[in-house]
C-alpha cells in the first residue's frame, strides 16, 4: 500500500476533527466554543427570567404593566366610553342631601342635584357609564348619567356607605357600615347576590390586590382590617391595628402591587401593609387626621390629605418616603377627592367647611376654594383615565 502524503494526512485529520466537533455539538444541544473552550451547554445554562406573574382573577382584564397597576391611568388616556363626557367634579353634600356639580374650567358650581338622605360618595361604575351616589341613610343609590349630568330613578340599597366593584366586573360590593356587612350585588340592577356578615365595626374603604384575587377593607369604628377573597366572597384574614383608638380610612395599593397603604385619622398617618402576608403593619406619620389617598398620573407620587390640619402630604413611591407637605392657606379640612384627567389638579372636599379645594399638583398651590353644600365628602372627578373602575371616588385600572 502506498504511504499517504502530508496533504492526505492533513485532510484526514481535519475531517476527523470536524466530525468530532459536530458530534460534540449535537450532544450538547449546540453552542459556541468561544476561545477554543468546550461548547456551551445551552439547555443547562441558567436563564435570567422575570418572576412569574400569578394568574389574575378569572375574567379580570390583564394589567397593562405587571409592575404598575396604574399603567392605564396616564394623563388624558380616556376610554372611548368616557372621552366625550363633559369634565365635571361631583360633590356629595352629606348634610344637605345634594350633589354640587363643579365645572373645573371655571371653578364654578353649575348645578345642584337633589338626592337621597346623607349622600357619602359619588362612585363611577365598573363599566364607566354611570355615577352612583351613595345615600347612606336614605338607603338608596342615585344614578347620574355623566354624559348629560342628569339623575335617574333611585335604586333601593340598604346602608350604602361606600361602593366598590370586583375587578372582573361581576359584582358590586356595598360597604354596609352600620349593618356590619359586605354585600355583593349585581353591578347594574344592584340585586343582592350574597351577604357577608363581618365582626368588625364600620366597614368603609377598600382596594384590590394587583391580581384581583383579594381586597383589603378598613373597619373605621373598631380599628381593624379585613382581607377578603374576591372569588369565594369570604373574609380570610382579620387583624386589630396596633394603636389605641385607631380609625382607618382610605386604602390604596402601591403601583408595584406589593404594598397597601391605609390612612388612619387617629393615628395621624398611613399604615404600611404587606397584603399577601397580612402581617402587622407599620405606621408612617403624615399629619393630623390622615384621611384620603390619591395616586398621581405618573405612578410616582401619592397625595395624602390630612383633614385635621388642613394639609396634603406627598409620598414618593420610589424613594419610599414623604417628600413634601402642602398647607392650605387659611386652613381647611381636606377629605376625599381625586386627580384631574391631565394630572395637574388635585380636587378635595372640605368636609367641615362647606367648600372644595383645587390644588396644583406641581407646586401645591391652592388654585381655588369653591363654596358648596354642607358636609361635602367623597367627591368624584369625572371622567378620569382608565379602562374600568373599582369604585370609591375613582380607583381605575
Amino acid at each position: 500500500m502506498a504511504h499517504p502524503t502530508r496533504r492526505h494526512l492533513a485532510r484526514r485529520t481535519g475531517t476527523l476533527l470536524t466530525a468530532a466537533l459536530l458530534t460534540a455539538l449535537a450532544g450538547c444541544g449546540g453552542g459556541d466554543t468561544g476561545n477554543g473552550a468546550a461548547p456551551v451547554r445551552r439547555a443547562e445554562a441558567p436563564v435570567a427570567q422575570r418572576p412569574a406573574v400569578p394568574p389574575g382573577l378569572p375574567g379580570m382584564p390583564p394589567l397593562l404593566d405587571p409592575e404598575d397597576v396604574y399603567a392605564a391611568d396616564r394623563p388624558d388616556r380616556l376610554s372611548p366610553v368616557v372621552k366625550d363626557f363633559p369634565s365635571r367634579v361631583y360633590v356629595p353634600n352629606t348634610a344637605s342631601n345634594t350633589v354640587s356639580v363643579i365645572d373645573p374650567a371655571t371653578y364654578q358650581v353649575v348645578e345642584t342635584i337633589p338626592v337621597g338622605k346623607q349622600p357619602q360618595h359619588v362612585v363611577p361604575s365598573w363599566d364607566l357609564k354611570t355615577l352612583w351616589v351613595n345615600n347612606n341613610r336614605g338607603h338608596t343609590l342615585t344614578p347620574i348619567d355623566p354624559a348629560t349630568g342628569k339623575a335617574g330613578k333611585p335604586v333601593e340599597v340598604h346602608d350604602p356607605y361606600n361602593l366598590y366593584f370586583t375587578p372582573d366586573g361581576r359584582y358590586a360590593v356595598v360597604m354596609a357600615s352600620m349593618d356590619r356587612e359586605l354585600v355583593f350585588r349585581d353591578p347594574h340592577t344592584m340585586e343582592r347576590k350574597k351577604t357577608v356578615p363581618v365582626s368588625c365595626y364600620g366597614v368603609n374603604h377598600a382596594d384590590f390586590s394587583a391580581d384581583g384575587r383579594y381586597f383589603v377593607v378598613s373597619c373605621e369604628f373598631s380599628g381593624e382590617l379585613l382581607k377578603v377573597d374576591t372569588q369565594k366572597m369570604r373574609v380570610v384574614g382579620q387583624q386589630k391595628l396596633p394603636f389605641q383608638g385607631a380609625m382607618p380610612q382610605d386604602v390604596k395599593i402601591s403601583p408595584d402591587g406589593r404594598t397597601f397603604y391605609v390612612a388612619d385619622m387617629m393615628a395621624n398617618g398611613m399604615w404600611v401593609l404587606d397584603g399577601e402576608k397580612f402581617t402587622t403593619p407599620t405606621l408612617l406619620p403624615t399629619g393630623k387626621g390622615c384621611h384620603g389617598l390619591y395616586v398621581g398620573r405618573d405612578s410616582r407620587e401619592m397625595y395624602v390629605s390630612n383633614r385635621g390640619e388642613g394639609s396634603v402630604s406627598v409620598f414618593d413611591f420610589t424613594r419610599n418616603e414623604l417628600t413634601k407637605k402642602w398647607r392650605l392657606p387659611d386652613g381647611g379640612s381636606p377629605d376625599m377627592g381625586g386627580v384631574s384627567a391631565d394630572g395637574k389638579v388635585l380636587w378635595l372636599s372640605g368636609r367641615y367647611d362647606s367648600e372644595v379645594y383645587a390644588i396644583d399638583t406641581t407646586s401645591g398651590r391652592q388654585l381655588a376654594r369653591i363654596p358648596v353644600g354642607s358636609g361635602p365628602h367623597g367627591l368624584a372627578v369625572y371622567p378620569q383615565p382608565g379602562r374600568y373602575s373599582l369604585g370609591h371616588t375613582g380607583i381605575f385600572r
